[in-house]
């Protein structure tokens, strides 16, 4: 019986941090939903407020463990509530992962060229040196020349 019952608390204990931790990381589809209620909010509101409202880590387009950023098509960061000091530079196209890959670049053609689509790279979670695999979904928003993308770590931000 003494058995059965640690096997029962282990197995639960197994099974609810996994619960616990899928509740906090998002989902791609998640990620698709938030890019494209950011497209709906800059078409509603304008780009200048949209930068505010997208740039606020504490705003509606910061869920989880993800968020939304906002750059134009030339390479500027406009809006990025994680890393704000990447809004500082004149143009993020030259930043590469930790694979030399130029990832600013891939998200620019991609929203150039399909108008919407994902890029994998390679990037630290937030507190870790080491690179982990990265996906992030971008979208054109044709009226204003932007686009609005948000990501997920493969695997989630707790492996």
């Amino acid at each position: 019986m003494k058995r059965l019952l640690i096997a029962l608390v282990i197995s639960t204990l197994a099974y609810f941090p996994s619960q616990v931790f899928a509740a906090k990381t998002a989902t791609t589809e998640e990620c698709v939903q938030k890019v494209h209620e950011a497209a709906a909010l800059i078409n509603a509101v304008g780009l200048e407020e949209a930068i505010k409202i997208i740039g606020n880590p504490k705003g509606p387009l910061v869920w989880k463990d993800s968020y939304v950023f906002l750059m134009d098509l030339k390479g500027k960061m406009l809006a990025h509530p994680m890393q704000p000091q990447l809004t500082q530079y004149e143009n993020v196209l030259l930043q590469t992962d930790a694979t030399d890959k130029a990832i600013f670049v891939h998200f620019v053609n991609v929203a150039n060229n399909t108008g919407k689509g994902w890029v994998s790279y390679m990037w630290p979670k937030p507190g870790k040196s080491s690179p982990s695999k990265k996906i992030t979904y971008v979208y054109k928003v044709d009226s204003k020349k932007v686009l609005v993308g948000a990501g997920v770590y493969i695997g989630g931000m707790m492996y």
